[in-house]
């Protein structure tokens, strides 16, 4: 059976299990022993250098990075089809996933840090918070615009760009910020919160909430070190973070990729 080293939070990890799910694949998963202190090792770092989930192991072969494993199980199990047919489309797709992997996961981290780790608070805090909404509100009218006539950002069938999006705005939804009442795009996020794979996803993710205090009290001890991987470290420095980064690495709880 395959296995997925994951984190039920992380929206990479969210993606590929949705993919599975809607393909009706067996897995199994597994959270990396110490990923959250940067202290992983074994079958995980050998599988990725970088030490991040998720990684699929699928017998003897070991894929990392959510793009190339969403890839890897796409042209493994091609039934059913998830990408879109022309090349048009499925460049278009892997372009709506790189914007959401990159630009849209920082401001859902970001604000992660703000209110599940105290990273800031007061008049800081706010004014962080009304950035980021005021970002995502920007990026739900540029997706508004990529649905087209939907239903689906894939046209008629839930596929590639809909699984890359939707971790992302469930994301959005847990610090109240959604896509605008009655818009296609808030009709899309209705209907794609329906589907099962969905559905158990967000659960997953919402029932390991349940101990972030006890992970805030590690941050604060310098034993839970939160990664700020470069785009993440890019919002917080043009969103008003300065003080924060400097303050964590002061601190010694926050880290970076690599050795």
């Amino acid at each position: 059976m395959l296995r997925l080293f994951e984190h039920p939070l992380s929206p990479y990890a969210q993606k590929v299990k949705i993919l599975l799910r809607e393909k009706g694949i067996a897995f199994d998963t597994q959270v990396p022993d110490g990923i959250g202190a940067g202290t992983t090792g074994g079958e995980f770092t050998a599988a990725n250098p970088r030490a991040e989930v998720p990684v699929l192991i699928d017998d003897d072969t070991a894929v990392f990075d959510s793009t190339i494993i969403l890839e890897y199980i796409e042209e493994k199990w091609p039934e059913p089809a998830i990408a879109p047919r022309s090349p048009a489309e499925r460049a278009r797709a892997r372009m709506i996933e790189d914007v959401m992997d990159t630009q849209v996961e920082a401001i859902i981290w970001g604000l992660g840090e703000l209110n599940f780790f105290g990273r800031a608070d007061g008049e800081l805090k706010a004014e962080m918070e009304e950035t980021a909404a005021r970002q995502l509100s920007s990026f739900f009218g540029w997706l508004e615009g990529e649905l087209k006539d939907g239903p689906w950002f894939n046209g008629t069938q839930f596929g590639w760009a809909d699984i890359c999006i939707v971790p992302y705005l469930n994301g959005a939804a847990g610090f109240d910020i959604l896509p605008e009442s009655g818009s296609a795009l808030s009709a899309w996020f209705a209907s794609a919160n329906a589907r099962p794979s969905v559905a158990e996803t967000q659960s997953e993710s919402v029932a390991s909430i349940g101990n972030m205090e006890l992970v805030k009290a590690a941050v604060e001890q310098g034993l839970f070190k939160r990664q700020y991987r470069d785009h993440r470290l890019e919002w917080m420095m043009k969103s008003g973070g300065r003080e924060i980064v400097l303050s964590g690495l002061d601190a010694g709880n926050i880290r970076f990729t690599g050795p």
